[in-house]
């Protein structure tokens, strides 16, 4: 089994930036590729940003692209999300994910808990 715990969620005003983290314990997922999802009020789950498993491939929705930056430190088994420049509309909360087949196919078998992220206007 494999546990995702985020952490970094929180309120902050349109234009101002939030880290989110991510630590993977139990099953190694070193060899994974890592992503996040969000979900706002009302909507379905989607899709934010993964990397693969050695950082040399990455994939952002197209709502995110020159904002948010992800990253991954594989011997602290974290994986990181640099939002910049947030919006009203990035508010969500946000789930960490791991799985082998990210970031090519965007899904994944495992889920964090989730934190949430509200962006004030």
């Amino acid at each position: 089994q494999v546990q995702l715990v985020e952490s970094g969620g929180g309120l902050v005003q349109a234009g101002g930036s939030l880290r989110l983290s991510c630590a993977a314990s139990g099953r190694t997922v070193t060899y994974w590729g890592m992503g996040w999802f969000r979900q706002a009020p009302g909507k379905e789950r989607e899709f934010v940003s993964a990397i693969s498993w050695n950082g040399g491939n990455t994939a952002y929705a197209d709502s995110v692209k020159g904002r948010f930056t992800i990253s991954r430190d594989n011997v602290k088994n974290t994986v990181f999300l640099q939002m910049n420049s947030l919006k009203s509309e990035d508010t969500a909360v946000y789930y960490c994910a791991a799985d082998p087949s990210l970031p090519g196919l965007r899904r994944a078998n495992y889920w964090g808990q989730g934190t949430q992220v509200t962006v004030s206007s």
